[in-house]
């Protein structure tokens, strides 16, 4: 292959993987869908892509650093705050819950498949994990509640480094031919791990931590000292002690996530680009490894196997790890069907059966192609029905009326504080840290970062949110806004306050003349200077309620035409956003949201 070659094939890698990405998100699937398929027909089906001969030794080291990226952008999202409560059941499910999977998964292999106990143990410890990457766009789609969503993803994203863990130990007992002898050397290995993975990360993570709350650290090196930071502890706890450093990298993202005081959002914008980009070349290129002559050698048998994890395996899991919980039998139902596997088993299953091979165990060809076949049979599976069932069982949220308001300026907290009073679900997001201490400070939700940033919502910070109010001051920010959310939420979801008219803007010169029109909040007349000038002239925003003796009209009537109508409430929870142009006359029961000026 000659460089022209080399670059040609590398080109398309990172176009074929941006096309996945964006197909899965347009059609709310899980991107591994695709990638999977894609990298099969350009690898056993069509043979025009090979990674290992494209990357040669620097294969599994990059699949490798790639995994523990993976991991430690998963672990800067665990906060214990979210799960109180539910401590003991994800506790439950990483513990005696994870060995209730690993036991039938193993009976299910060497049953069905006849491989031995020793690939059997192997292949239950592999398939055990489930991970952020599947879990994450699953959620989006699904939307249970959050008990649900909170254990699911702490579970994918704990449960890698276990697993992982747990699959070196049935490595090294393999590999030391059994016995006495191997399972003193089974201990002692898993002693390493948990001590050496758990003293790196927590010891770089409180340094790293004292970093960041002390601003020793320019933003602009922030990003790229973090990434040199995981493969450092990535490869000095592998050194110290072999296949620790996933758990080093877990430890040490967690660490971060929850010590106090420690700014991680420029940091988790930069991770999840570089996750996605990450976990799109893994897949397509660990599928294109796939071995479609051993995959048919196994042939139904590999269904059989699946059938055991999604049907026996996890039912159990969940059944016995939420005894005692708070948790409804609803959410214990759909707890038990959601476990896809993702980008973790794949990997690990590549690297060991590559070693296994090498050192004599003929039969361990069979881990890759019995692996991605409970990875498709999952994925596939539940991608396409877990929503249903969330919705038959009473569990999916309902459909989302609440408002991201991008923007906690004076204007966005004073509308947010109205619609929170009326019961409407609201989330202010913006970089400001002062804006967003005095949202908190009027106990409003906040998200403080990036609203484009796609984190915002790939960890559930958007359950329940169903439209997008823009509120800047700043008329490019409030267009990106809408441009970034009309996909998401839908073109008639997403409106823009306009920042200032006095100034005459053709739109054309706006660059975005289609998807402002029809968007524009509260019409054309009313502009975020306007609603600055008169709160701080010291106008309010109230809410009004109409009965039978106090009519919309006798309010009109009454307050004359001095207010600026916001909102519209029906009786059953509905909101309305008023225009220029509204049609719609309140009635008993209703309320308006309302702008009343300094009198």
């Amino acid at each position: 292959m000659n460089n022209q070659e080399t670059l040609i094939i590398i080109a398309s890698s990172f176009a074929v993987c941006t096309f996945c990405q964006w197909l899965a998100w347009r059609v709310r699937l899980p991107a591994i869908i695709f990638l999977l398929l894609a990298g099969i027909i350009a690898g056993p089906v069509l043979q025009i892509f090979d990674p290992e001969q494209l990357m040669g030794d620097l294969f599994f080291p990059f699949v490798s650093l790639s995994v523990a990226i993976v991991l430690f952008e998963g672990s800067l999202t665990l906060k214990f705050r979210e799960i109180p409560g539910l401590q003991s059941v994800v506790r439950n499910m990483l513990s005696f819950g994870l060995v209730i999977t690993w036991l039938i998964t193993t009976v299910a292999a060497r049953f069905a498949i006849g491989i031995s106990w020793e690939l059997a143990f192997l292949f239950g410890a592999i398939t055990v994990v489930t991970g952020p990457t599947v879990i994450a766009p699953l959620l989006r789609t699904v939307r249970p509640t959050a008990p649900v969503a909170n254990i699911l993803r702490w579970e994918g994203i704990v449960i890698d480094p276990i697993g992982a863990s747990l699959a070196v130990l049935v490595y090294e007992f393999i590999i030391s031919a059994g016995g006495q002898q191997a399972w003193g050397n089974t201990l002692l290995t898993f002693a390493g791990i948990i001590v050496v993975g758990g003293c790196i990360g927590v010891g770089c993570g409180y340094c790293f931590g004292l970093v960041l709350r002390n601003h020793w650290l320019p933003e602009f090196l922030q990003n790229v000292t973090t990434l040199g930071l995981v493969f450092f502890s990535f490869v000095l706890a592998d050194t110290l002690q072999a296949e620790s450093g996933l758990v080093a990298v877990t430890v040490l993202g967690m660490w971060l996530a929850n010590m106090p005081g420690v700014d991680l959002e420029e940091i988790l914008e930069f991770k999840e680009s570089l996750s996605v980009l990450l976990i799109s070349l893994l897949f397509l290129m660990l599928a294109a490894r796939l071995d479609i002559a051993s995959l048919q050698e196994i042939g139904w048998a590999a269904v059989l196997v699946f059938l055991a994890v999604q049907f026996l395996a996890r039912p159990l899991n969940v059944l016995f790890s939420t005894l005692g919980s708070q948790l409804s039998l609803p959410e214990r139902y759909l707890l038990a069907w959601i476990a896809p596997r993702g980008i973790v088993a794949a990997s690990i299953a590549s690297l060991f059966a590559i070693k296994l091979e090498q050192i004599g165990f003929a039969d361990a060809r069979f881990l890759i192609p019995l692996t991605f076949t409970v990875i498709i049979g999952t994925v596939l599976l539940q991608s396409t029905t877990a929503r249903p069932i969330a919705r038959w069982l009473g569990v999916a949220l309902p459909e989302p009326r609440g408002f991201l308001i991008v923007g906690a300026n004076l204007v966005a907290r004073k509308i947010a504080k109205a619609l929170a009073e009326n019961g409407v679900k609201v989330l202010l997001a913006d970089t400001g840290s002062e804006n967003i201490r005095k949202a908190i400070s009027e106990n409003l939700e906040t998200y403080h970062g990036n609203p484009l940033s796609g984190h915002i919502d790939r960890y559930m910070h958007l359950a329940g949110i169903g439209r997008m109010l823009a509120l800047s001051p700043y008329e490019s920010e409030n267009i990106a806004a809408l441009m970034h959310y009309r996909m998401e939420l839908g073109r008639n979801s997403v409106y823009m306050l306009q920042s200032n008219r006095g100034e005459e803007q053709d739109d054309k010169e706006m660059g975005v003349p289609t998807e402002r029109k029809g968007n524009v909040l509260f019409g054309s007349d009313i502009t975020y200077q306007f609603l600055f000038d008169a709160l701080t002239a010291g106008g309010e925003i109230r809410t009004s309620t109409f009965t039978e003796q106090f009519t919309f009209e006798m309010f009109i009537e009454q307050v004359g035409e001095q207010i600026v109508q916001l909102f519209v409430i029906d009786t059953k929870g509905r909101v309305t956003i008023r225009g220029g142009n509204d049609r719609v006359r309140p009635e008993s029961g209703w309320a308006v949201i309302a702008l009343f000026p300094a009198v």
